[in-house]
């Protein structure tokens, strides 16, 4: 069986493709569930976060599986296949597993570095194993893909000098403005980018936060932590005329901030400006709310942009990061390489000990007037013939484990052999 992933992401695709693929927290078992109907995908993991949606799965046949998931994602957007197809990317195997480990990693990322994406990619695949799709091999390649982003964040400065989606977010505005000193500013959404952006407005000088979320309890908390203040979700249009920058969030899936809204608001603003910076995906405000006298848009293609120009800084630990991934990869390789010779090795054992057996059965009349003794030189006799026989295909099929060279040996003991196929041995340590 592969593992695969198919998806598309910020470099793929435009932001009013990737809204309409996204899957929000509150749909993803939802989505596992329609994954769960393909009988082609025997495990999926889901990784939908602002700037990509990836779906990770073992395949029981891979085209047919690549198919599979690009119906779903195509039923996801409404979109046709062929005009979803042009923005995927498809990996298998090893291609598949080098590109989670950089995505967890940090180096895949809008913005290279950020800390968010390895939280993301481990409540991926802990959702998926609570809701029964992880199976056995995903969960090891996750735990893999974990480990890559810590050691990615303690042995190289790849996040040291990045800004996360919420950080750039403020320092789009700042650069946009001039500067956020004394600038009141409106934060929708109080989810982890939210929270992430309150916290670094303020740290920014400006002069007032503000916190609007459909949840009043989660605002007012996020609001004392920031000493700013919580507003309810239906009070953002009145709070926007005394506002200079409003920054949305949310995970909402349909769109929070109207044209028609900002019209009136801008009609109440006496000709002051306002800028509007909309990292949500989908797009929490109306697009044509940019073709609003006065009112200055930015979205996640802008953040993109911006993050660009400020990437050179981490560029130079991009190379780190990918020798840790290269190790990894040897690393799990050798894991699953041994999970499976292991059992393979006893399966070729049983075997022989099955035929040696049953010649002795076949041979007990011949053998009915031996002693004890007699029988006990057999017995000896006979087992140190198949251990010595199996000894060194044994040791050859150990000192290859990890290799494509064990690969080839252990298909070839399976089937010279006869062999069952064995399934992958589940993992219960903890995630």
């Amino acid at each position: 069986m592969s593992v695969i992933v198919v998806g598309l992401n910020h470099r793929t695709a435009p932001v009013e493709v990737l809204e309409r693929v996204t899957v929000p927290p509150s749909q993803l078992t939802k989505a596992l569930d329609a994954l769960a109907g393909s009988e082609h995908l025997a495990e999926a993991v889901v990784l939908s976060t602002c700037n990509r949606i990836e779906v990770y799965a073992r395949a029981t046949r891979f085209h047919a599986a690549v198919q599979d998931i690009v119906e779903f994602l195509a039923d996801q957007s409404s979109l046709v296949p062929d005009d979803l197809i042009e923005h995927l990317y498809t990996y298998h195997d090893d291609a598949a597993i080098t590109h989670l480990f950089g995505v967890a990693g940090g180096v895949d990322s809008m913005i290279v570095g950020e800390g968010e994406i390895l939280g993301q990619v481990r409540e991926a695949w802990l959702v998926a194993q609570s809701h029964g799709r992880a199976g056995t091999l995903l969960p090891r390649v996750f735990r893999h893909a974990v480990e890559v982003g810590k050691r990615s964040r303690t042995e190289t400065d790849i996040g040291r000098h990045a800004a996360s989606v919420a950080s750039a977010a403020v320092a789009l505005a700042g650069k946009t403005l001039g500067s956020l000193e004394g600038r009141r500013v409106l934060v929708v959404g109080a989810g982890e980018v939210g929270e992430g952006t309150a916290v670094a407005l303020a740290g920014a000088g400006v002069s007032e936060v503000v916190v609007a979320n459909r949840t009043g309890a989660r605002a007012h908390a996020l609001a004392r932590r920031v000493d700013g203040r919580a507003i309810p979700i239906d009070d953002v249009a009145d709070a926007l005329v005394e506002t200079d920058v409003l920054l949305c969030t949310t995970s909402a899936t349909d769109v929070i901030v109207e044209r028609d809204d900002i019209e009136h608001v801008m009609e109440r603003r006496g000709g002051r400006a306002l800028l509007i910076v909309d990292v949500a995906v989908p797009r929490d405000v109306d697009p044509g709310v940019g073709q609003v006298f006065g009112v200055s848009l930015l979205d996640i293609d802008d953040l993109k942009a911006f993050a660009d120009a400020s990437l050179e800084q981490r560029r130079r630990e991009v190379v780190k990061v990918r020798t840790i991934v290269a190790d990894a990869l040897e690393r799990f390789q050798v894991d699953r390489s041994a999970r499976q010779l292991a059992p393979l090795v006893s399966a070729l054992r049983g075997r022989a000990e099955m035929w040696r057996t049953g010649e002795l059965h076949r041979f007990r009349n011949r053998l009915a007037g031996l002693d004890a003794d007699q029988r006990a030189a057999v017995e000896a006799l006979t087992e140190g013939i198949v251990n010595k026989l199996l000894h060194d295909p044994t040791v050859r099929l150990k000192e290859a484990a990890g290799t494509g060279t064990g690969e080839l040996y252990a298909d070839a003991l399976t089937a010279l052999f006869d062999l069952p196929e064995l399934p992958e041995r589940s993992d219960s340590s903890d995630p």
